[in-house]
């Protein structure tokens, strides 16, 4: 008899089962990227599509890694990290686009987050809204040591998480329509010194907050609010750094078996 219990073998949206994903999962919103950071990675192979989710899976410098597209806003890549948490994943990292809202991330940087501002509903179906949305500190430091290898610019701080993109984060509506306070609103987050704006971050680093996973997010800046740029350049940039980190977070857990540790330090070697 089937089970009605959704953990239960394949995963009902998803349409993965344990085995399916391995190493971290790269998480970027549309289907049609997993195949261009795909791109990233020494060998490929597609393992399921069904709705939103496209699941690939691969190797990159010799590392495990796999990416799950996760569909628009925080209540679909909620589904897809209970899923992917469900078929074995233990880390996960946001690979998308964003708004900035301060001058010095141009459009091109990247944006790596540390933690989020939960202005999205998802998250408070899981937890009070006081719990922090924290990035991982291991997964933040393989992100930044990519960028660095790489050679790309990128800013470190806090991403503002919306459910909407128009009025959840400031801009004009149908037919101009802005929501109350909305200009307030991101002058207050301006003022806090939050980078920039995206809509699945906040979910993504407190439900693996709660689960015990690894999480974190990098972004291409697509435009600058204070600016006004806006340009999609640099697409293959988050792609990139994300896989690479990858290869640095397996490097840590190598490191950290060798040396009989839970936690990784600078005083380990990323030599692997």
């Amino acid at each position: 008899m089937d089970s009605e219990d959704p953990n239960d073998g394949v995963q009902y949206h998803l349409e993965l089962e344990p085995g399916d994903v391995d190493g971290p999962a790269l998480l970027p919103g549309d289907p049609e990227r997993v195949p261009v950071v795909a791109e990233q990675w020494d060998e490929a192979e597609e393992v399921a599509h069904h709705r939103e989710y496209r699941t690939m899976r691969g190797r990159r410098a010799g590392s495990p890694v796999s990416c799950t597209s996760t569909g628009i806003g925080s209540p679909s890549a909620a589904i897809a990290v209970e899923e992917l948490a469900n078929v074995g994943a233990e880390t996960m990292l946001r690979v998308g686009s964003c708004g900035a809202i301060q001058p010095e991330a141009e459009v091109g940087d990247l944006v790596i987050t540390t933690g989020a501002v939960r202005q999205e509903g998802t998250s408070a179906e899981y937890v009070r809204e006081e719990y922090p949305a924290r990035a991982h500190d291991e997964v933040v430091t393989a992100l930044v040591t990519a960028a660095e290898r790489l050679g790309h610019d990128y800013h470190l701080g806090v991403t503002c998480s919306t459910d909407s993109f128009y009025a959840g984060q400031g801009r004009p509506g149908h037919d101009g329509f802005e929501a109350p306070d909305a200009d307030e609103r991101v002058a207050e987050l301006q003022a806090a010194g939050v980078l920039n704006y995206e809509m699945e971050a906040a979910a993504l680093l407190t439900l693996a907050s709660v689960y015990g996973l690894r999480a974190g997010a990098v972004c291409t800046v697509y435009a600058n609010r204070v600016t006004g740029e806006f340009r999609t350049e640099g697409e293959s940039r988050a792609a990139e750094v994300a896989s690479e980190a990858a290869v640095v977070l397996d490097h840590m857990d190598r490191a950290k078996a060798e040396a009989g540790v839970d936690h990784w330090h600078a005083g380990l070697s990323l030599d692997g």
